[in-house]
């Protein structure tokens, strides 16, 4: 009787089902990747969910790419999970086109009623529900953090990702506390790091102008906010975007 009786905890645990994560993040498999997902399994360990015994994970990851995205959350559907996360406005949206049945949870998103991702924060409806963490105002704050560290700027460049949603309400923002500050604003539109490069050596050299990375676009990660005289402010706006 006791030797039956020592055999229960295993045999529970092995009749007990394991349930299917998927994980679609808008932005690179790198350090700072690694770093989120480590975050999410760690909290789901201390809920209960370890990998492996009763939750696994599929991840993808889309680096910023909307096409790459598109393909990677076809495959995550078609492995029929119990859940997905959504890091960052354009994975979101995307998953919310693709699927109305397998529940979704969002992170990185800045405004998930205007971008149709849910019907109202209070009730957001259908399969997709998440976390919002910043708000469109936050475009005033780093331009007053900016000219903190640069006093003298007059010229502040605004680099961004094309595909971002979210830029249009950071920029606006931007733009209305702009003449408290006595600064004129130049946009730029760059999509991966070469051009980036580009485009700010260009703004330097050429018009002396310090640059504000404004929006981390379809990535939703942080990024570099601003460069000039010498000084480096690091900013965290969303990420997907």
């Amino acid at each position: 009787m006791l030797g039956g009786a020592a055999t229960w905890p295993f045999a529970a645990r092995a009749q007990e089902t394991v349930r299917r994560i998927g994980v679609l993040m808008g932005i690179a498999n790198d350090a700072e990747g690694q770093g989120r997902v480590a975050a999410f399994r760690q909290g789901l360990q201390d809920l209960g969910w370890t990998d492996g015994r009763n939750v696994r994970f599929d991840y993808r990851w889309g680096s910023g790419d909307r096409d790459r995205i598109l393909a990677d959350a076809t495959h995550l559907i078609g492995l029929e999970p119990s859940v997905i996360l959504a890091n960052s406005t354009i994975v979101a949206t995307v998953l919310k086109q693709a699927t109305q049945s397998i529940p979704i949870v969002f992170v990185q998103v800045a405004d998930p009623v205007r971008d149709g991702i849910v019907a109202s924060l209070a009730r957001p409806g259908g399969n997709v529900t998440g976390f919002t963490s910043f708000e469109y105002t936050m475009g005033g704050k780093w331009l007053e953090t900016l000219k903190e560290l640069a006093p003298s700027a007059t010229k502040v460049a605004l680099m961004h990702h094309p595909d971002d949603p979210n830029w249009p309400g950071f920029l606006r923002a931007i733009e209305q506390v702009a003449p408290s500050f006595d600064v004129q604003l130049a946009a730029a539109g760059v999509r991966n790091v070469l051009p980036y490069a580009a485009q700010k050596s260009h703004l330097r050299d050429e018009r002396g102008i310090p640059l504000a990375n404004c929006s981390c676009g379809a990535s939703g990660r942080p990024v570099d906010c601003f460069e000039g005289h010498g000084t480096v402010l690091k900013a965290s706006p969303q990420g997907g975007s």
